[in-house]
């Protein structure tokens, strides 16, 4: 065999090699699209943790974890994830930013009975989370954020339905009256459409010294509370915001009903980030309280 020959078989081996190191880079790369377009599975979200499922109709995108709002710059926040909710804390006011859950009809069975156990979170610091014993003589209720009724499904859910941190002063009134009716309509819609997606929690007055209430914490009494309330299982999509003031009354629901994009300026959170831009934006901009019977 000449040097010639010898020479073209190296060039070509090595051609080869380089051939094939190519190839399985190219299939590495290409594995995990390719792999979750033929599977159906869906691909999180990088900035929101939110999974974008491709729905039966074209038309449709179904959104894992819609429920989350955009991560908070402008305050303290520390994600607490629970069995039925998730929770951004606040350790300058001990009052949680946002809960956020998501509820249906599976939820909604009674298997646990209401504890009335209010503990302090087992996630912070035993010296600085809040206990009930901040609320004793204060005059206000421990108004749940995520309901206790929400919870009825799991001894554990309801368990942690009672962690400080998913509990604010709040006027008993309210409490016990239209917040609860609130809490009752949305499992309602849940029963009806099959799935809502709900944000609620305190709203503060930063331009005043706020008023506070604890023997051994310094608890923020809110001035107001929100609930967002969205449903993707029908056609259109659908949203609706409220805002309650922290105190005594009794009016009907529509009367505290508003946009997601009115309950984003008072509270400065982002809600709903997940969903495609142009459907985020058609939801929260409008309501139409007749649609949510």
């Amino acid at each position: 065999m000449t040097a010639n020959r010898k020479k073209k078989q190296q060039g070509r081996s090595g051609r080869s090699v380089w051939t094939l190191v190519l190839f399985l880079i190219v299939v590495y790369v290409a594995y995990e699209p390719l792999s979750r377009a033929l599977t159906g599975e869906p691909k999180p979200d990088a900035a929101t943790g939110a999974t974008i499922e491709p729905a039966a109709s074209s038309s449709r995108t179904k959104v894992k974890n819609v429920e989350i709002p955009a991560k908070l710059s402008d305050r303290p926040e520390r994600i607490l994830r629970r069995r039925t909710y998730t929770t951004s804390f606040n350790r300058q006011t001990n009052l949680p930013n946002w809960v956020a859950w998501e509820l249906t009809p599976d939820q909604l069975v009674e298997r646990e009975s209401r504890t009335n156990d209010f503990l302090p979170d087992p996630d912070l610091p035993e010296a600085t989370a809040v206990t009930t014993n901040d609320y004793k003589g204060s005059g206000y209720d421990r108004g749940h954020m995520c309901p206790a009724g929400d919870n009825k499904w799991h001894w554990k859910a309801m368990r942690e339905s009672f962690y400080m941190t998913n509990i604010c002063p709040q006027n008993g009134n309210l409490n016990r009256g239209d917040w609860k009716e609130l809490e009752e309509k949305c499992r309602d819609w849940a029963q009806q459409t099959g799935c809502v997606y709900i944000v609620c929690g305190p709203l503060t007055d930063d331009s005043v010294e706020p008023k506070t209430i604890g023997s051994d914490h310094r608890v923020v009494v809110p001035t107001a509370f929100f609930k967002v309330v969205l449903c993707t299982a029908t056609e259109p999509t659908r949203a609706i915001g409220f805002i309650f003031k922290n105190e005594a009354g009794s009016r009907p629901l529509y009367k505290y009903a508003c946009t997601v994009d009115e309950v984003e300026r008072r509270s400065g959170i982002d809600f709903f980030p997940a969903l495609p831009d142009s459907l985020e934006t058609a939801v929260e901009s409008q309501f139409d309280y007749t649609l949510w019977p």
